[in-house]
């Protein structure tokens, strides 16, 4: 079958026979494609660097009923760097596993592939700049979001799922509530049965992570402190699992 050129991120590799390796690729033309890397794992091989993490340019040869086969790769950037502190090799490969389980194989879902190495990318700079740590929490919480949105698993923050009345958060208010039912969405108020609450400002923070850039105070410092985030991630965590039926195991990494 005629070759053909692919890039994309490598979400994760496995042993395939005594030396290849599987590699599982992310790609704005494929979706997810699964790909056999001849000799990859030995120790000379010019198709070593097929690994996670890393954003690679391919010459696949083969498709149909089987495996296609790389035979020439070119790394574009490998984000080994995030390897250097916990939080931030953990909150890439939850964003990873999260990106291999909202897109489907041989599906493309447009942007995916650009958000991902957007997020990766300030993760990247994050440990260059020795930032802190709970600016790779929030990165991994807004890259959820973003990658649930982009999958079709979107948390539903604009409108209460009951009463279809707005969400919006009457900041300053300490007493308002809303609450996660996993099996329908954010709900006005203190509800009884629900996985959890949040209140007007942890939502307000909620909504502003669909766009593009981290929510920010003027003087540049994260707004939210640790214990929010680590509640957002938790709603996060509880959607995929309701809605995606998975949760991406990295995040326990990150909430440790």
């Amino acid at each position: 079958m005629p070759e053909r050129q692919l890039e994309g991120l490598g979400l994760g590799v496995r042993p395939l026979g005594e030396s290849d390796r599987l590699l599982i690729l992310l790609s704005d033309g494929e979706g997810i494609t699964r790909l056999a890397v001849p000799g990859a794992r030995k120790p000379r091989s010019s198709l070593a660097a097929a690994v996670p993490l890393a954003h690679l340019q391919l010459q696949v040869g083969g498709r149909g009923n089987n495996l296609g086969r790389v035979r020439q790769l070119r790394v574009l950037h490998n984000y080994a760097l995030l390897a250097q502190r916990l939080e931030t090799l953990a909150a890439g490969q939850a964003l990873a596993e999260l990106a291999l389980a909202v897109v489907p194989v041989g599906e493309p879902v447009e942007g995916v592939l650009g958000d991902l190495l957007m997020q990766l990318g300030r993760l990247e700079e994050l440990v260059r700049e020795h930032g802190p740590q709970d600016e790779a929490l929030a990165i991994a919480v807004q890259g959820a979001v973003h990658l649930l949105a982009l999958g079709g698993y979107a948390l539903p923050l604009a409108h209460c799922a009951r009463s279809g009345e707005a969400l919006d958060p009457p900041l300053g208010n300490w007493e308002w509530r809303c609450s996660l039912v996993p099996s329908e969405g954010l709900v006005i108020g203190a509800v009884a049965g629900s996985r959890m609450v949040l209140n007007a400002s942890e939502l307000a923070l909620l909504q502003r992570l669909l766009r593009p850039a981290l929510p920010r105070r003027k003087t540049g410092e994260l707004m939210g402190p640790l214990p929010v985030w680590l509640h957002l991630l938790d709603l996060v965590d509880t959607w995929c699992h309701e809605h995606v039926g998975r949760r991406p195991r990295a995040l326990a990494l990150l909430r440790s």
